[in-house]
Parts: C-alpha cells; structure tokens; sequence
C-alpha cells in the first residue's frame, strides 16, 4: 500500500490519516492521539515523510495499539521506526514476531489516561481504546463504521462472528464519558458522539 500523503490536524492532540484500500475495497483509517505525555497510534497505515514530520512522531514516548486481527496495517514499521511497543489482544499479538508486541487485557490502563474495552461479536481481538482528556475520546476497529454507503452503524452482520453479542457489548462503551468517536473506516463524529451511539443501540 503506497502510503497517506494528507494529515488532517482535528485539534492539538488528535490527527487522523486515510487510504483506499484496493484489496479490501474500502477506506482504511488510522488515528494518533497525544495524551498523558504519550503519543498512541492506532491502526496505523503507512504516511509521507513530510507527514510524519509534521506529526512529530517522539521516538521512546510512541505507543502503537491495534484494534483487531483485520488491522495489522503498518504497525510492526511504525513500531520499529519510533521504537514504539504494540498493544493488542492475546488473539492479535501473535501476528508480531517483534518482541515488543504485548498484549492488553479488557479494561486495562495505558498510561493514566487510556483503556482497552474488549468488544464480542465482532472482529476477532476486537478492541476500543478510550482516552479520558477534553471530554473523552473513543477510537474502535470494525463493531462501529461511519461510510458513505451506510452512515453511522453496526458493522454489518455478515462481517461479525455474532451481531447481538457486539451489540449487546458496545453498550459497554456508554459506561465512559467521550465526545469523539473514531473509527478504522469511516469520518470521524467529532461532538456528541457517545449520545448518538445511545441513539444507535436502543
């Protein structure tokens, strides 16, 4: 995959990249967000040299977190680039033969601001990452999509191992506080996100 050459700057520590993906027909997106004196990666996919310039990626302070099996994208560069560790399921980590690939348990911390939030049904390794400044901001791989051909949803039953039990379980994500929800594929809701996904799940 060639890589991004756009890097949209959503606030002082939020940016979100995207690529068409030929094979998979879709829109791959990756987001990077700083919190907590860390910068976190999420489901990266490859980016210019000017853009990784203008995202100042710190070497020793950069974490990278997939958030399922599907999204291995450019991880292991990124993590041997900027000495990053990864962060996934017990079922996601195997696919990194680096040795800095760890896995992250349901509602484990990262760094003081940040947890993992196991998500059933879904993908396999399914995985949120919520981070608690400015409001709360919640990053999820497949449960959740925001595309042009079918808005703001559930990710479509004939991709999930078991619909109900990803619904049943993305309820969990209204337990926390978020204004932002991002997603692998699909635009960004920037405000009032967690009242739309109650909207969404009644």
């Amino acid at each position: 995959m060639p890589p991004a050459s756009d890097l949209l700057r959503l606030s002082d520590s939020l940016w979100l990249w995207q690529m068409y993906d030929p094979t998979v027909k879709a829109d791959l997106f990756s987001t990077a967000i700083k919190t907590d004196a860390r910068l976190f990666l999420i489901d990266p996919i490859p980016l210019t040299a000017p853009c990784l310039e203008e995202l100042a990626v710190p070497i020793g302070t950069t974490s990278v977190l997939v958030t399922n099996l599907n999204h291995p994208r450019a991880a292991a560069a990124f993590a041997r680039q900027f000495e990053a560790p990864i962060f996934a399921a017990a079922s996601v980590v195997g696919e990194f033969s680096a040795a800095n690939a760890t896995t992250i348990a349901d509602s484990e911390k990262i760094g003081s601001r940040g947890s993992a939030i196991a998500i059933d049904g879904a993908a396999t390794g399914e995985t949120a990452f919520h981070f608690a400044d400015d409001g709360g901001t919640m990053v999820i791989g497949d449960a959740l999509i925001n595309v042009e051909r079918y808005g703001f949803t559930l990710l479509p039953a004939k991709y999930c191992s078991d619909q109900k039990a990803m619904r049943r379980s993305l309820r969990r994500l209204l337990e926390w506080p978020f204004e932002r929800l991002l997603f692998a594929h699909g635009t960004p809701i920037l405000a009032d996100a967690r009242e739309q996904l109650e909207t969404l799940l009644r």
